[in-house]
């Protein structure tokens, strides 16, 4: 069955354009995880305000994605500032439309298995729809109100009704979405959320929209002069963005005969208008002032596909907000191969790694931005490592098909857990244990999109281990530990072929006397490292296996593994925790949930022993008779002292 969702975002279309007042970060993760869900086999539907008359009830805007228009208020453009008043008709629009799914799809559930709220009036919304029909929702804020209130004073033009909107419902919200570690604590520690419903999952780029494009190229495109130096700001012309700070530093730039150009993108038109962006207006005030009317070029808006040509054009990215609840624009900016100099604030101290994608500096420091650029274009090795170490750093983390299963896992447990709490009046046990194969299958099916690839490189390098006469170690705790052995037996035994000789897997979790002792003297976190350190040969390779990849013992298994000049592989789960960045290669499970991680490990395990033994018998001679392969042994190889003891048999 084909899961719908209801996202609602009432100000921020996916259709909107990118850099004016009410268009940002939110326009774009909206559409992203929509389309991205989509991929995933979720029908989604995305409410937001109908913002023009033309505009009609629905759009089909991409394969199982609709865009549906809510008459609330004129159709006209009208500061999210002002919206709450509109939010009851928001409301009554939205229920009516979900009876209307509901008789035409003939489903008892209203047609959606859950809403996803982005904002906080839509939360309000998606509270109300709760109260109406019993659909469950999740909320991602993307801004909290007392923390807006908190940086710009009387400047926020929103009511104060909104604080205690916000209050009811983190109380009522069935998960609540943190965008990085700080919107995390400022959920618990200023709204009281619970934080067992609190799940951080970042924002994202596409890396089909932003890549790198050689700089010559770039700027050619854009009619930018090839040799000049270039600090690019991009993104909304509003105060509390920080641009001002900007200004100030490529002033002091100037003056320390750093000639460098600043190119400011955004606003509500093509061209930079004051009268239409009044940011516009003040800032080129501020840099005439500066007396660096000349070396800032404003562009206005500008459409998301020429985005990656400022992006590439520029030698370094500056985004000085005054605090930051996410912000997408470093990441688009790593994608394109180009250090960011960020305020130390919200997510983007979350997203940029300072001293290695660029740095981290204080708000309304234009002094420290300026030493920071200053630097950069005085060390150009630095400059440029820093662009390919950026780029490097958001494929692995930050692209919007991991965010979409990061929230896919969230909306399974979600549904999981309101389908277990309403069991006894509405669904038999039959239907809860569906619903655990459901997320499962979503689970499995997450994997296959995301970690094919490295099953299949994590499969040639134990392959090539054993070709080059070396032996594997592999170690895990809890569950991960009897995954170890069983691992280790499949491969000292066999798995589907018949007619091989065993392969050296050692599982250091299958000495039972060591482990005992040396916990009990030493410390438990040193009893994989004491082995590594004890039977790894520089031709081996060291598996570990962590659902939360957090273990300290495995952590100092991989530096042992390191001194000794061993290969490391991790099997993860979720964020890769403390041994993603430590490992030679991993296969990260893409789920929040133990069990999800544990079951596609499990199968990735079977993989992997699948496809090293049709290695095998690819380079592999014919075998010979039983009566022979005792005296001539296909493969002689070294002999793991410790490996498993049994072969697993095919049901294990």
């Amino acid at each position: 069955m084909t899961k719908r969702i209801a996202i609602i975002s009432e100000h921020a279309s996916p259709l909107g354009s990118f850099g004016g007042t009410d268009s940002g970060g939110q326009n774009v993760y909206v559409g992203q995880t929509a389309k991205q869900l989509a991929a995933l086999g979720y029908s989604v539907d995305v409410f937001t305000r109908r913002d023009a008359p033309d505009l009609p009830e629905a759009v089909l805007w991409h394969n199982g994605v609709r865009i549906i228009h809510v008459p609330a208020g004129p159709a006209a453009p009208v500061p999210k500032e002002q919206l709450l008043p509109h939010m009851k008709a928001f409301t009554r629009f939205m229920v009516a439309f979900i009876r209307r799914e509901q008789i035409r799809r003939e489903q008892q559930d209203g047609g959606y298995h859950l809403v996803h709220a982005n904002f906080w009036m839509s939360a309000q919304v998606a509270s109300q729809i709760k109260q109406y029909t019993g659909i469950p929702f999740v909320v991602t804020f993307h801004a909290l109100g007392k923390v807006r209130r908190r940086h710009q004073g009387e400047a926020d033009g929103f009511p104060d009704d909104r604080f205690a909107i916000e209050e009811q419902v983190v109380q009522q919200a069935d998960g609540l979405i943190a965008e990085c570690p700080q919107d995390r604590d400022d959920l618990i520690q200023l709204y009281g959320a619970d934080a067992r419903k609190i799940h951080i999952v970042p924002c994202g780029v596409d890396l089909s929209e932003f890549w790198p494009i050689p700089k010559r190229q770039a700027r050619a495109t854009l009619g930018l002069p090839a040799a000049e130096r270039v600090v690019l700001q991009l993104g909304r012309m509003v105060p509390r963005k920080g641009v001002d700070t900007v200004l100030e530093a490529i002033a002091l730039l100037n003056r320390q005969r750093l000639s460098t150009r600043l190119v400011v993108v955004g606003g509500e038109s093509a061209v930079p208008d004051p009268q239409v962006t009044p940011e516009i207006g003040r800032l080129q005030a501020i840099a005439a002032d500066l007396g660096i009317g000349d070396r800032v070029s404003f562009v206005g808006q500008r459409g998301r596909e020429v985005l990656k040509y400022f992006y590439s054009a520029a030698d370094v990215f500056v985004t000085t907000p005054w605090y930051e609840p996410f912000g997408i624009t470093p990441l688009e900016a790593m994608a394109c191969g180009t250090p960011v100099i960020g305020s130390n604030v919200g997510g983007i101290k979350f997203t940029v790694r300072d001293g290695e994608t660029g740095y981290l500096v204080a708000p309304k420091n234009a002094r420290e931005v300026c030493d920071r650029i200053a630097f950069l274009y005085q060390n150009p090795s630095v400059l440029n490592l820093f662009g390919r170490q950026a780029q490097r750093h958001v494929a692995r983390r930050f692209t919007w098909a991991k965010v979409a299963s990061a929230l896919a896992g969230i909306y399974e447990s979600v549904l999981s857990t309101g389908l277990s709490a309403t069991a006894e009046t509405t669904i038999n046990d039959l239907a809860q244990i569906e619903a655990r194969f459901d997320a499962s299958i979503l689970a499995m099916r997450q994997a296959r999109r995301l970690v094919s690839a490295d099953i299949l490189a994590v499969s040639r390098q134990i392959s090539d281990c054993f070709n080059r006469g070396g032996k594997v170690l592999v170690c895990g705790n809890g569950g991960s530990a009897a995954e170890s052995q069983h691992f280790a037996a499949e491969l000292v035994g066999r798995f589907c072929s018949h007619h091989r000789t065993g392969l050296p897997v050692m599982a250091l979790t299958a000495d039972v006397a060591l482990l005992t002792a040396w916990a009990n003297d030493v410390g438990y976190s040193d009893i994989f490292a004491r082995q590594v350190y004890t039977f790894a040969q520089p031709d081996d390779l060291l598996l570990v296996i962590s659902t939360s990849g957090r273990s300290p013992n495995l952590v100092q298994a991989v530096a042992a593994a390191k001194a000794c000049n061993v290969r490391t592989v991790g099997l993860l789960g979720g964020s890769g925790g403390d041994l993603l960045p430590l490992v030679d290669q991993a296969i990260c499970v893409p789920s929040p949930d133990p069990q999800r991680i544990q079951e596609v490990q499990l199968l990735a395990l079977h993989l992997i022993c699948e496809w090293v033994e049709a290695d095998l018998e690819r380079s592999d001679p014919p075998a010979l008779p039983r009566s022979q392969e005792e005296a001539t042994p296909l493969h002689p190889r070294k002999v793991a002292s410790s490996a498993a003891s049994l072969p697993a048999s095919q049901s294990s």
